[in-house]
Formats: C-alpha cells, structure tokens, sequence
C-alpha cells in the first residue's frame, strides 16, 4: 500500500476554505455512541441485583458513571487546523488524566501511510520528517472540508481519502442502540418486578 506525498498532488484539486478551522467529532457518532454505551450497561446493576451477585450495584453504578465520562471525554477531540499546522486536543481533564493530543507542523508532514484496521477499513496517519505517525481525525464532521484543507497545506493528493464509516452506518447503529434501549426497559421492568417478589 503505497505512501501519498506531495509528489501526487492533483492537478485540478478544487480551493481549499480558508484557515483558520475547528473540526469536531460528528454529532451522530457522538449521540449513537453513548446511547450504544448506555444500552449495553443500563440493565448490569438491576441484574447483580436481582442475581444476589457479590458485586455491589452501588459500585457497578460508579464505575458506569466513570466510564461514561471517559467516552464522552474521548468523543469531545477537537481538530484545530491552522496555517501553522494541525493539533488534535482535547478537554484539560482529559487531557491531564488520559490523552494530551498531539500537534504537527505542515512543514513536517512528510506523507500520508494508509493502514488497513482489523474490520478492514482504511485509515491514514500523517508520517512526519522524523518517522512518527499521527492518526488523521477521520470521524469529524466536514471531514470532506478537511482533507481539502490538508492537500492545500501539504501539497499531497487527498481526493481518495474517505471517512472511516460512512453516515448511514452510524444512523443503522443508532436504530440498533435504541432498540436495546427498548430491550433494556423490559429487562429492568423485569428485574424490578423479581426484586419485588423476592422482597
């Protein structure tokens, strides 16, 4: 899988919108993620509870609470692009406690490696001067706008870049979360029901 470089500009590439821009992670990917979340979880504590297990509901709703934070921390990434260069940050606390993002120069892009993920899809990494890889952001909104944005900045053709998954994909998911959401309002019905007669 070859590299794309300033070398394979496109000739004809249309006008980039101007600099400076923020991008931020697609308002469906974040709602359809956390209801995803959301609807795995929910029904765990009314279950341990139900089950006599010897975990805590109490504690199952902490560590639920915890991991909702850092889903919605992660989903906050904020792609700033400037006529410097590219910075990917993301909120302080997250910063400080997870992931500080990370910054790149134009002038240190060297490339763009596409990388074939485990489902089978394509992601790119910027390749800087030094060898390192930076993930391009692929889940925001105006993606498109973006890579125009890139290829003008770094010279390199990014007319066959594509977002990782497109809309429809998320909307099917966000169909099926909801879905376990209705499923997860039976089996707490249930569990409250059980509990009740248990007591």
């Amino acid at each position: 899988m070859s590299l794309l470089t300033p070398d394979s500009i496109a000739p004809t590439s249309p006008s980039a919108p101007p600099l400076p821009a923020q991008y931020r992670i697609a308002i469906t990917i974040r709602v359809t993620l956390v209801l995803l979340y959301c609807a795995l979880t929910l029904p765990l504590p009314f279950l341990t509870q139900v089950s006599q297990s010897p975990v805590s509901p109490s504690a199952l709703w902490v560590g639920l609470a915890i991991g909702l934070v850092v889903l919605w921390g992660a989903l906050s990434e904020q792609v700033e692009l400037t006529e410097e260069g590219i910075r990917v940050a993301y909120p302080v606390w997250f910063r400080w406690l997870i992931r500080k993002g990370w910054s790149l120069p134009w002038s240190e892009v060297q490339a763009l490696k596409p990388k074939t993920t485990g489902q089978g899809g394509l992601v790119y990494y910027f390749l800087s001067r030094s060898g390192e890889g930076y993930l391009l952001p692929m889940r925001v909104a105006g993606f498109s706008r973006l890579v125009k944005q890139v290829a003008a900045k770094t010279g390199i053709d990014t007319r066959d870049v594509k977002p990782l998954a497109q809309p429809w994909m998320y909307l099917a998911l966000l169909v099926c979360s909801l879905l376990l959401l209705f499923c997860d309002a039976w089996v707490i019905a249930t569990a409250a029901q059980l509990g009740q007669g248990a007591g």
